[in-house]
């Protein structure tokens, strides 16, 4: 946390625009990321940047004493770097304007909204993706929507479920991602140990979630993608990736 706030209050002082996701902003977010059946190590950093400050991205982690994935970086044409601290084991992932793993989000627009993460919407958006969903993501949603009501807007410490509906009306990928992890971690909620209350929350959010997904107007590109559905490949499988490596070699 320490290391992840002074990387954020430099950039801010340079005018960088650096907006945290991934395991550490839940950590920032949610008090319940600590509870004894949801906590986790992390293993890296995730920012979101712009592309148009590439430049200066590219500049401000040496300066913070990290090295750059040399080669990784040069072929990514300006869409994500990745930067090693080999001493300290740590490992930044940066990602410009567009996150892209087994799903496509342009965050372009979206990362004035709240600082110093992406939205909340966005960051539940980033763990529902995930096709092969782990353990790790399974924890970090069930913190999120324990802890944050549900909404229709970007409110402070508001997930716009509304945003969200809206991402699956437009795609009958990410609507099927989205549903069918949902129902993943529906299902599991009870192999935590979790207080009756707290559970139930949970239990109500995943189903209003579930509920604005199935109900959103969906689009005509949906509706045809819909006809197609499980015969064609709907999302990205992402290469597995080493944590930190030595940068001089990759």
């Amino acid at each position: 946390m320490k290391e992840t706030e002074r990387i954020v209050e430099v950039a801010e002082q340079k005018g960088i625009i650096l907006r945290l996701f991934g395991g550490m902003a839940i950590r920032f977010h949610c008090e319940s990321a600590t509870h004894r059946s949801l906590q986790r190590k992390y293993a890296d950093i995730d920012f979101m940047g712009l592309r148009k400050q590439a430049g200066e991205i590219k500049k401000l982690f040496p300066e913070l004493g990290y090295a750059p994935r040399e080669i990784f970086n040069a072929m990514s044409q300006n869409r994500r770097f990745i930067f090693n601290d080999i001493a300290q084991g740590r490992r930044v992932d940066v990602f410009l304007d567009t996150f892209q793993m087994c799903h496509e989000f342009d965050f372009k627009d979206r990362l004035k909204l709240d600082k110093p993460t992406i939205p909340l919407a966005d960051l539940l958006a980033t763990k529902l993706q995930v096709v092969e969903i782990s353990e790790r993501e399974y924890r970090d949603i069930i913190a999120l929507l324990h802890d944050h009501e549900l909404g229709d807007s970007d409110g402070h410490e508001i997930i716009n479920a509304e945003y969200l509906a809206k991402m699956c009306g437009e795609d009958w990928g990410v609507y099927k991602t989205f549903t069918l992890n949902l129902d993943r971690i529906r299902k599991s909620l009870s192999e935590y140990q979790l207080e009756a209350e707290y559970r139930e929350t949970v239990q109500k959010r995943l189903d209003d979630l579930v509920a604005r997904f199935e109900n959103i107007h969906k689009s005509l590109r949906w509706k045809a993608r819909a006809k197609v559905g499980e015969k064609m490949q709907w999302y990205y499988l992402p290469e597995m990736d080493k944590e930190v490596v030595d940068s001089r070699f990759s």
